[in-house]
Formats: structure tokens, C-alpha cells, sequence
């Protein structure tokens, strides 16, 4: 099954409140756990990688605090999935640095890296403003944005 870790769904709940914030602002980790409903060492985890991918700026200090590097449309889902997971690659001939033993005779490995540049382009076509205002009809009873309180249509 494809799916992304629960520290992936943490860090995008984690960007979407920070797009949420005034962009002027630097938000403490201690509101980002608050507002999210996530523990504070998880937070930190989360803004350290995010920081250090270049997604979030930081500052430290007494006035310290994060806020997103870019504005909320210029950031990819698959920015995001990069920069918590690596690259997408459904297979090991679809990653750009490929040791398959398999590749040169391999019948199936062209249909993978196929289908792994279209979920690519899928998630390039995403922007975290899109997550943080999703479509009506994909509805997000389930998730951790519901309990964070990030989605309003939920009540609808």
C-alpha cells in the first residue's frame, strides 16, 4: 500500500498552520503544538527537517519562532513529501540514483517509473494554499486535520 508516515501527515497539519499565520510573523513551536494538537518534541522534529529543507524560515530567541520561507502556493505537495520522506519512488529503477541488479532486462521497470512520474506531476500540481483549503468533496472526517480543527466544511 502507498502511503505517507504519520510524520509526513504531521509535517503538512504543521505547514498548513503555519500558512495560516501572517507570513510577517514568526510562530513559537509551543503554538504550532497547541493550535495542531501535536506533542511539542514532535513539532520541533517536523520544523527542524522542514527548516532545514528550506520550506520553513526559523529564528531563534526570545521573539523566535517559524513561518513558511515561501508563500503557501509556491509550495509543492511534493516539496513537502521530499523534504519528510525523499523523493518519490514507487520502485528501485524509478529513484534517479537506481542500483537494480534487475533494470537492464527488466520488462516492468519502464511502466513503473511511468506511473512514479504521474504521481510526481499529481503532487506538483498541488500546492500546500490547496491543502489548506481542500475540495469539498474529498471530506476529512477522519484525519488529523479534523481533530486540529484546520478544516471548517467538516461541520457541513
Amino acid at each position: 500500500m502507498l502511503r505517507i508516515s504519520k510524520l509526513t501527515d504531521y509535517g503538512t497539519v504543521i505547514l498548513v498552520h503555519l500558512a495560516n499565520y501572517p507570513r510577517d510573523r514568526l510562530c513559537p513551536a509551543t503554538d504550532v503544538a497547541a493550535a495542531t494538537h501535536l506533542a511539542l518534541p514532535t513539532v520541533q522534529k517536523v520544523l527542524k527537517t522542514l527548516a532545514h529543507s528550506g520550506l520553513v524560515a526559523s529564528a531563534r530567541g526570545v521573539d523566535g519562532g517559524y513561518r513558511l520561507a515561501r508563500a503557501a502556493d509556491q509550495i509543492t505537495a511534493a516539496e513537502i513529501l521530499d523534504a519528510l520522506e525523499g523523493p518519490v519512488a514507487l520502485t528501485e529503477c524509478s529513484e534517479d540514483d537506481s542500483h537494480c541488479e534487475l533494470e537492464s532486462g527488466c520488462l516492468v521497470g519502464g511502466a513503473w517509473q511511468k506511473i512514479s512520474i504521474a504521481i510526481r506531476g499529481a503532487m506538483e500540481d498541488i500546492r500546500l494554499s490547496d491543502l489548506r483549503n481542500p475540495p469539498a468533496e474529498f471530506p476529512l472526517r477522519y484525519t488529523i486535520l479534523s481533530k486540529s480543527g484546520h478544516s471548517a466544511r467538516l461541520a457541513k
